[in-house]
């Protein structure tokens, strides 16, 4: 699946991957952030839960947008791939600011709404300025390449990590959530010696990177952002090491990003503030 190209990428939305655990009650910067993007306390908020095996994990987000003061916010129960066809979720979609997809398993998400109407109508409406945000595996979901699994560590190997397609909003990253808190420098890695192309957004959690159209990231939350940038790659074992050995990756290049801390994707360049 591959990024939209019904319009200008300098039109499109944000994409708005979220590292998991965000702050939801005494300051949900993250959230706030959200909803001021999306227009304000007016937006429409189409709320999708996929991921999630809990009941109520859609029905807890639109209160807890209710609450922040949002007016539409409104859950799509999509559990099946017939649900992903009802024109009743993809016209909510069109009529919407924004979508929110929750944590949960990514694999839920790419199984149940790729290549359905409900995939295209996000896709459509994000490079037509819509806004995307995902915490967790909504986050990891989002690029065309997505991180569906792996093992903890910070030692690359070529079975540290499952890849699957994903949304595919862009294709200038690969995103991990829950990056600091659950050990996942090496997967990432890992990705990215298969993917090279890509640069790496390692979202800790309460931590969100705000893409803006063009494709250049702010960062906003409580914690950190490792961004990985394989561009001046200048070795890579990947093609010659077996299951379980190390691999040696020769001149990448990675930064620590904190809350008001950017990077620009053209430039490859990063910015402290």
């Amino acid at each position: 699946m591959s990024p939209s190209n019904h319009t200008n990428r300098e039109n499109r939305g944000y994409i708005i991957p979220i590292g998991g655990a965000e702050e939801k009650l005494h300051n949900p910067e993250i959230l706030d952030r959200f909803i001021e993007v999306c227009g304000g306390k007016s937006a429409r908020i189409a709320i999708i839960p996929t991921a999630s095996e809990l009941e109520d994990t859609g029905r807890n987000y639109e209160k807890l947008f209710r609450k922040i003061g949002v007016k539409h916010a409104a859950v799509l129960n999509l559990l099946t791939r017939k649900d992903c066809q009802q024109p009743e979720f993809t016209d909510y979609i069109e009529k919407s600011d924004g979508v929110f997809m929750t944590g949960g398993n990514q694999l839920r998400l790419s199984t149940t709404l790729g290549g359905t109407p409900v995939a295209q109508t996000i896709r459509r409406r994000n490079a037509a300025g819509m806004h995307v945000a995902g915490t967790s595996a909504g986050a990891a979901f989002m690029p065309e390449h997505m991180i569906a699994g792996g093992a903890e560590g910070s030692t690359p190997s070529p079975d540290m990590v499952t890849m699957a397609p994903g949304l595919g909003l862009t294709n200038n990253f690969i995103i991990d959530q829950h990056f600091r808190q659950r050990d996942r420098l090496g997967r990432l890695l890992t990705a990215l010696a298969y993917n090279p192309f890509a640069v790496g957004i390692g979202l800790d959690e309460d931590t969100a990177a705000f893409i803006r159209p063009g494709d250049d990231l702010e960062v906003v939350g409580s914690g950190g952002i490792t961004i990985i940038d394989p561009t001046n790659l200048s070795y890579s074992s990947m093609d010659r090491a077996r299951r379980g050995e190390p691999v040696s990756l020769v001149d990448v290049k990675l930064h620590i990003l904190i809350s008001g801390g950017r990077f620009e994707i053209q430039s490859r360049k990063a910015f402290a503030e």
